[in-house]
């Protein structure tokens, strides 16, 4: 069997590849343009032939559509008297004490959001029938607008989708259409009609990267990662693009809970440090799922990795603003032209540059030494941006660096306690996992900044979202509204509509190929006291079972409970196919390559000085099973690099993990 995972960043595609029970690792530049010719790049660079090669992809296209605003031109259909439903949404302020806030531009153009019969009430009786003039009058609106696909949202759609399909088979030829009751079958119309909206968005985007792919990889089998942790056969992938969103980051979170699972070490939290951006979350056994997740502004109501994201990564742009404060982002150099030690044109002082001048990167050893950096550059761009800080005379460039690289851990630090203490997580009880290529330089001054003593960086951490892609079981996560309390509902009515939803799962996944006789079933409902609105998933396990446990996890997560009767809002199944049983192979231990010693500056780190010794410089592969080495010191690997500060220790377990601990003060 040849397994290919693939994981693409904002500067780097990352590749695993799993044949005969061993691990190949790869990493190319991407193309963020068009994403595909990385991949294909890679892939050539590997040696493969596509011809019966399996890949699982982790995409950013239709992350970056909805970012960079380039989806398709969309058409909005909704009842009559609400085409500018999302125009309005829920009136959130962003600043709740500006009295006069500048109104955002709206997601759809007036011109584009239409109107027409077909509604109904709230219990599903019609209100105002859809009309044949209704279904002339949209036909010919579309035609005279043109636009590339159509988002179809109409009220209470969850429960009776007639009208929505009606309309659908009315549309003129050529258009890509999204039905509300389709991408997201649940109360809340303006959340329902945001999913609807950037579904159809970007499934043109999607629909066409994917075919290029395909093209590109004739025979290879294709499945992309979803955003809520399973595989979905690529051919699927258009209809169900916005629940790609966060396809790579779920991919990491995967990657980590399997690495963890084989260490013998349960609550993590991980920060995954790219190019571009570093995403953080917490994992108690699986990783968490949220209905209330944003991109770019926008709800997204669809279920995905519980995460929090910021623009903090090795491109991350340093600068003084006007009023001499040092900036660390969000703005980064990406792929192109990427840091300036890349040699590729960029200019500004980023992260990693930062990083390079001090010494934790080496200019030789870069990729396994694949891609050589310029340190002389690096240290011209330092030494213009601490005169811009107003500091002068040698060491200038290092002390701008080190002001950098604080900077960007505060930045981290921020983003990892709104994911932890926030949520009255001590972040004490768990085990930092740092991933991605940037995340070893950075993960011993995060621990120490949320007074954490264990961390976990895994073997191959520069790729762990392309190996986390590896071991994510195909499957799908369904849901649908089931207003009523939850006293009134007969057990077997809610075991059957769980068993409804579960059939359309089944239905899609054997579609796919799967084995329907192997999946796993999840069944839970989204449970609330009447009269709120935010729910709690419990698993189903009976009505008074069920009830008696949302009653204990509503005190446990908010210190009370309600007399008050347990509202049912939501059933949700979860089916997931076998993972593919893959085994982390034993760490390789073999001698170190020899390297030349740093003679000029533009070979190695600047002379240390007194108060900060000379780090170490170690090859992970050269550490043997439970070897232990103290800081500081510098620790190579092919694909990313580990920065041991001073005061901590590594370890290297049977699988090459590395396992950082705080020496005692």
């Amino acid at each position: 069997m040849r397994l290919l995972g693939i994981d693409t960043g904002g500067t780097f595609t990352d590749f695993v590849l799993w044949q005969d029970g061993q691990m190949r690792v790869h990493k190319v530049l991407s193309t963020p343009a068009a994403p595909e010719r990385a991949i294909l790049q890679g892939i050539r660079e590997l040696g493969l032939d596509p011809d019966g090669l399996r890949v699982i992809h982790g995409s950013t296209v239709a992350t970056n559509a909805v970012l960079e605003g380039k989806g398709a031109r969309t058409a909005y259909v909704g009842n009559r008297g609400f085409g500018d439903l999302l125009t309005i949404g829920r009136q959130a302020r962003a600043a709740l004490y500006e009295l006069q806030p500048a109104a955002p531009p709206p997601p759809v153009p007036s011109e584009l959001c239409l109107e027409t019969g077909g509604r109904l009430a709230a219990d599903g009786s019609i209100v105002e029938p859809l009309s044949a003039d209704d279904l002339a009058d949209l036909h010919a609106a579309l035609v005279r607008l043109a636009p590339e696909s159509v988002a179809i949202n109409l009220l209470f759609s969850y429960l009776d989708d007639s009208a929505e399909r009606a309309i659908a088979d009315a549309l003129p030829t050529g258009l890509f259409v999204s039905r509300s009751s389709e991408v997201l079958p649940l109360i809340g119309e303006y959340e329902r009609g945001m999913a609807t909206w950037l579904n159809a968005r970007v499934g043109p985007v999607v629909a066409g990267y994917i075919g290029r792919l395909q093209q590109g990889l004739p025979g290879a089998r294709l499945a992309v990662m979803q955003s809520s942790g399973e595989a979905v056969a690529a051919a699927q992938t258009a209809h169900q693009a916005v629940r790609l969103l966060l396809s790579g980051p779920a991919g990491g979170l995967v990657g980590a809970g399997f690495v963890a699972r084989s260490a013998g070490i349960g609550r993590l939290l991980t920060f995954d440090m790219g190019g571009t951006s570093t995403d953080v979350a917490l994992i108690d056994g699986a990783p968490r799922l949220t209905t209330e997740g944003r991109i770019a502004g926008w709800p997204v109501a669809v279920p995905m990795v519980d995460m929090h994201t910021i623009g903090a990564g090795g491109g991350s742009i340093a600068r003084v603003d006007p009023g001499g404060a040092l900036l660390v982002g969000p703005e980064s150099a990406g792929a192109d032209p990427g840091p300036v030690c890349y040699g590729s044109g960029g200019n500004e002082p980023t992260v990693t540059d930062a990083n390079l001048v001090l010494g934790r990167l080496r200019a030789d050893a870069f990729l396994g030494g694949r891609m050589r950096l310029d340190l002389d550059a690096a240290s011209r761009s330092l030494e213009a941006l601490a005169a811009d800080m107003g500091l002068s005379g040698q060491g200038a460039a290092e002390q701008a660096a080190l002001g950098v690289i604080a900077l960007a851990d505060e930045h981290m630090a921020r983003a990892l306690r709104v994911i932890s203490v926030q949520r009255g997580v001590d972040p004490r009880s768990a085990h930092l996992c740092s991933f991605g290529g940037a995340g070893g330089l950075h993960v011993c001054a995060l621990a120490d900044a949320l007074g954490m003593r264990q961390a976990l960086v895994p073997e191959r951490a520069g790729v762990l979202s392309a190996l986390g892609m590896l071991v994510t079981p195909p499957g799908r996560l369904l849901t649908r509204t089931w207003l009523g309390l939850l006293e009134k509902r007969e057990e077997a009515e809610v075991t059957a509509g769980l068993d409804e939803l579960a059939r359309q799962g089944m239905r899609a996944l054997a579609a796919e190929g799967v084995e329907t006789a192997t999946l796993r079933r999840e069944d839970s409902l989204d449970l609330r006291y009447r009269g709120q609105s935010c729910t709690l998933n419990l698993r189903w396990q009976g009505t008074a079972a069920t009830a008696n446990a949302f009653t204990a996890l509503h005190l446990a997560r908010y210190g009370h409970e309600l007399e008050l009767p347990v509202e049912l809002l939501n059933l949700r199944v979860r089916l997931t196919a076998p993972a593919h049983a893959l085994t982390l192979p034993a760490p390789v231990v073999s001698p170190p390559r020899q390297r030349p010693e740093p003679a000029a500056p533009d070979q190695g780190p600047p002379a240390a000085s007194a108060a900060r010794p000379a780090p170490a410089v170690v090859e992970r592969q050269a550490l043997a099973v439970d070897a232990c080495l103290s800081g500081p010191a510098v620790i190579l690997d092919e694909v990313a690099t580990t920065w041991l500060a001073p005061g901590w220790q590594a370890i290297r377990d049977p699988s090459g993990n590395l396992l950082l601990s705080r020496l005692a003060d």
